[in-house]
């Protein structure tokens, strides 16, 4: 006799990260009901003693996913180690890879890469010790940096996918891509460049953050005129790394994440957008469909909440349960901002990095909140991808330029470093020169 077993994906970014059955979800749901109770845990869809009708299988779906977004968006649930540990266990079942020792490589921001033994069920958190316990950064200074999943492209410029999480283990992740491609990168996971001081005390910190800024200078995420790169250019030739970071701190768009061209419907439907996240805002430079292009700025204190939606075609039939494939996923970013004192209005970014930009919301919201309880950065707690932030009634809304500004005629073109600062070499030596989100379940028959 021959059961017709009803299983489920779970996507994220449009690739499969692990396919589940019904009862595998029941047990995590007891399991999570035993650690918090009942009061805490939604309402998970009850079993069926028949055979399911296509209806009831297709409203069994939504179900599960509106649970598993619930528990994911819940700020103590989505972050316990249940939860977590059960997506890091399926991935790895899922994706078929046994636990073995295996070498990872880790690429830092001049290209560099650091090779580190790992085991293939090691989660973001304990490869991330290993890359820093390879360069020698102190402890301390661990939780300045993250692990990010990142796209080469032909045209030599990169695409930031997502920032590696705690529910996933990156061995399994980077390999099931099946890709040259994709790389994981090193890089800083703050805003505050207050911050760059506490990294720059120490040698090897400093050597990041030094790699990163003239690599960011280099792809044109940090605008510099010919003046200014004439002194970058003087200081880096002296040796003098942090006069240089010092120097870049003080240029247009420093610290920011740089995404793909994408669409916006702001200020009309259909524009076409560049956006660029950091300092606690988003950035838009927006081409009108009258050509024209505009600049202006969105304030993560004056956004209310946010949100990601995404579309993922249910696959019907027999799917090979170890296909990694991406599907055909559009994903959207909206956030409900205040245009003025008593205006709310939603904006949405149609983009494939809807969910990296909801995480840099979050974490800057994060960030904003530690600063304000007198914490630090060494204290934050782990960040879930997609988050609502309810202003509290001591934030008061802040005045703003206008969002949209034609861009200063005045301002010199970017430059791009024909003469490369050279950031490569060694980082641990001596000397260094150089929406969490559940897209979509869908269901297979297997």
């Amino acid at each position: 006799m021959f059961f017709l077993l009803q299983a489920y994906n779970i996507h994220v970014n449009g690739v499969l990260h692990c396919r589940v059955r019904y009862s595998q979800l029941l047990g995590l749901h007891e399991q999570i009901k035993k650690e918090y109770g009942n009061n805490v845990v939604p309402a998970f869809p009850p079993k069926k003693i028949f055979t399911l009708t296509p209806a009831e299988v297709d409203q069994r779906r939504e179900q599960l996913e509106k649970y598993m977004q619930a528990v994911r968006q819940d700020p103590i649930l989505g972050s316990s180690e249940v939860f977590n540990s059960f997506l890091r266990k399926a991935q790895q079942e899922t994706q078929q890879i046994p636990t073995e020792e295996v070498q990872l490589e880790i690429y830092l921001s001049n290209g560099q890469k650091v090779k580190v033994n790992i085991l293939t069920s090691d989660q973001t958190e304990d490869v991330l010790e290993a890359v820093a316990s390879k360069l020698d950064l102190p402890d301390e200074l661990v939780g300045y940096f993250s692990l990010f999943l990142v796209q080469e492209r032909g045209d030599g410029g990169c695409t930031y996918v997502r920032k590696l999480q705690e529910f996933e283990l990156p061995y399994v992740s980077i390999t099931s891509l099946h890709s040259p491609d994709y790389r994981i990168v090193l890089r800083k996971s703050y805003w505050d460049t207050a911050y760059d001081s506490d990294v720059m005390d120490d040698r090897v910190g400093l050597n990041l953050l030094y790699a990163q800024t003239v690599s960011d200078i280099e792809r044109g995420w940090i605008l510099v005129n010919k003046e200014q790169h004439r002194q970058l250019k003087s200081l880096q030739e002296k040796g003098s790394k942090k006069e240089f970071i010092r120097l870049a701190q003080t240029l247009k768009y420093y610290g920011y994440i740089k995404f793909d061209p994408c669409i916006t419907d702001f200020p009309e439907k259909g524009c076409h957008v560049i956006v660029g996240a950091g300092n606690n805002e988003l950035n838009f430079h927006v081409k009108l469909p009258s050509e024209q292009m505009k600049e202006g700025s969105f304030k993560v204190t004056r956004m209310r909440c946010w949100r990601v939606t995404s579309s993922v075609p249910v696959a019907n039939g027999t799917a090979n349960p170890s296909s990694s494939s991406k599907c055909d996923v559009k994903l959207e970013l909206a956030f409900e901002y205040l245009m003025s004192k008593d205006r709310l209005q939603w904006v949405t970014i149609t983009s494939p990095q809807a969910i990296m930009m909801s995480i840099c919301l979050q974490s800057m919201v994060d960030e904003l909140m530690v600063k304000k309880s007198g914490g630090s950065i060494k204290k934050m707690q782990k960040k879930r991808l997609n988050g609502s932030f309810q202003r509290s009634d001591s934030q008061q809304a802040v005045k703003s330029p206008p969002l949209l500004d034609s861009p200063d005629p005045s301002r010199e073109q970017v430059v791009k470093l024909s003469t490369k600062l050279s950031s490569a070499s060694d980082i641990s030596g001596n000397d260094f020169h150089g929406n969490y989100a559940f897209e979509g379940i869908g269901d297979d028959d297997l």
